[in-house]
């Protein structure tokens, strides 16, 4: 919303975007959404802020999703039906290995709903929650503990300072905890993934993995612009 308030090619340039958001998903919530991709079909809220917005988010693709929301937006509203629970991603089975997850009940699982919904109002039914609801009863085969690299060599930890999907804050702290080993390296732009964003980042990722070679302490790279 930010960055659609000071660009006039924005594609919701002047509009209030988060009304135009919450209106497609209450459409979604009644079932009177198209889906872009498949034409006649309904688009379900969670696939709206899932496959939509977060993707976009991805790759920090603003300009991408003002304009998909402004085609959802003047799309002709389907007949009200209701939404067919969106299939489960083929990553839920490693998902729920790797994260312990004690949901012991339906006012436990209510009041993770209400924190998100409080915590990020335009992006309900994110993928975390529905992670929380399928792993229930599964095993977690590698739980989260804190890292044990004593001895290990140069470990190279990159993050963009604005992850949408593996949060900043997450990198620090597994550099911490690596200690000696472990040196981040900050990539201080947008989206998912920051090893191939501009020829500082490539040229450090390449550097460490054919001469095991890791830069300072505090270095980082600078956001690269599209």
């Amino acid at each position: 919303m930010k960055w659609c308030d000071g660009a006039a090619d924005c594609a919701l340039h002047a509009r209030d975007v988060r009304a135009v958001w919450q209106g497609l998903l209450a459409r979604a919530g009644r079932g009177e959404l198209e889906d872009p991709a498949k034409p006649g079909t309904s688009l379900s809220s969670s696939d709206l802020v899932n496959k939509i917005a977060f993707r976009k988010f991805y790759q920090a693709d603003y300009a991408g999703l003002a304009t998909a929301i402004v085609g959802m937006d003047a799309s002709k509203p389907l007949p009200a039906s209701p939404t067919s629970i969106a299939p489960l991603p083929l990553a839920t089975p490693v998902f729920c290995s790797d994260w312990h997850l004690p949901v012991r009940g339906y006012q436990r699982y209510a009041l993770l709903v209400a924190m998100m919904n409080t915590t990020a109002p335009d992006l309900p039914y994110l993928l975390p929650l529905h992670m929380a609801a399928a792993c229930l009863g599964a095993p977690t085969a590698n739980p989260q503990h804190r890292l044990d690299a004593h001895g290990a060599p140069p470990i190279l930890v990159s993050n963009a300072l604005h992850d949408p999907a593996t949060g900043y804050p997450w990198a620090v702290s597994v550099a911490r905890q690596l200690g000696r080993s472990g040196v981040l390296l900050t990539y201080e732009g947008h989206g998912h993934g920051s090893v191939t964003s501009g020829p500082c980042t490539e040229d450090a990722v390449d550097n460490y993995l054919i001469d095991l070679a890791v830069p300072p302490r505090g270095a980082s790279c600078p956001a690269v612009l599209s």
